[in-house]
């Protein structure tokens, strides 16, 4: 049995996009993938910011997510935004306040709230993780 994830975008209080993950999405696996990804990239409003690595908005990082995973069929699933008890075994939480153009994470586990940081926060503790795996 596989370890189920979903990762959701939610921009400025307002969820607009909820990807199921079949497998794999313990914190060493998927949140280790996803750290990567965003890690080290901002938030921008637009495309002015040469040599930047950005996401223009929360709709940007939300169809660079999808991008980045989704790879042929199966394994992968987009869900209604709605959508809260989908047997996931963690919750990726991208939370993005367009004003402050900043991005947060978030984790939730069997356990509550596991995780709540910056990305850069994110990429240490899901390194940690795997060291007490």
């Amino acid at each position: 049995m596989g370890t189920r994830s979903l990762t959701r975008v939610i921009a400025d209080g307002k969820h607009i996009m909820n990807m199921y993950r079949q497998f794999d999405g313990y914190p060493s696996g998927h949140g280790a993938e996803l750290a990567a990804l965003i890690k080290g990239k901002a938030i921008v409003n637009g495309y002015s910011h040469k040599g930047q690595q950005a996401f223009n908005g929360a709709g940007c990082l939300a169809a660079s997510v999808v991008a980045e995973f989704k790879d042929g069929i199966g394994g992968i699933y987009l869900y209604p935004v709605e959508s809260t008890n989908c047997g996931q075994d963690y919750e990726y939480h991208l939370i993005v306040d367009s004003e402050r153009q900043t991005l947060r994470v978030k984790v939730d586990g069997c356990r509550g709230t596991e995780f709540d940081g910056t990305p850069e926060e994110f990429a240490e503790w899901c390194v940690k993780e795997e060291d007490e795996e």
